[in-house]
C-alpha cells in the first residue's frame, strides 16, 4: 500500500537535505516542534495544509513544487505496485507444474502447465 504521508515526508527530507539544513533549523523557522517535523519526515504523522505551508515557507519551496515532486513519486510507486501486482494474488495464483517434453527435433524443451490450487483460502484485509 502506498502511503501519501511517507512519500511527502521523503520529499520534505530531501528538500531539507539538499539545502544542507538540519531538522532543528527548519523546525525553528517553520515554528513546528522538532519532534513533530521529524515524524512528518518519517511519514509517521499526517501534515495539515497549514503545517505544509509553514514547512514550505521555511524551506523556501513552493507548495506546488513540493506536491509536484510528491505526485511524480506517487506515479512511480503506483507503476511499481502495478507491475508487482500483475501477478495474481496468492489465493488465486495458479501453481506452475513444469514438465519436460521432447520436441520433434529431439531437443528437450520446457512446457508449463497451470494447475489450480487444491484448496481456496479466504483472505481478510486488515
Amino acid at each position: 500500500m502506498i502511503l501519501l504521508r511517507r512519500l511527502l515526508g521523503d520529499v520534505l527530507r530531501r528538500q531539507r537535505q539538499r539545502q544542507g539544513r538540519t531538522l532543528r533549523e527548519v523546525s525553528s523557522s517553520a515554528r513546528v516542534s522538532l519532534g513533530y517535523l521529524s515524524e512528518v519526515e518519517r511519514g509517521q504523522k499526517e501534515a495539515s495544509s497549514e503545517l505544509l505551508a509553514a514547512i514550505c515557507d521555511a524551506l523556501d519551496v513552493r507548495m506546488s513544487e513540493l506536491l509536484r515532486e510528491v505526485s511524480d513519486e506517487l506515479a512511480l510507486a503506483e507503476l511499481a505496485q502495478s507491475a508487482a501486482s500483475d501477478t495474481v494474488p496468492p489465493p488465486m495464483r495458479p501453481m506452475l507444474n513444469p514438465m519436460r517434453v521432447t520436441s520433434v527435433t529431439g531437443r528437450p524443451e520446457e512446457r508449463v502447465t497451470i494447475k489450480a490450487p487444491a484448496e481456496a483460502v479466504d483472505v481478510v484485509a486488515a
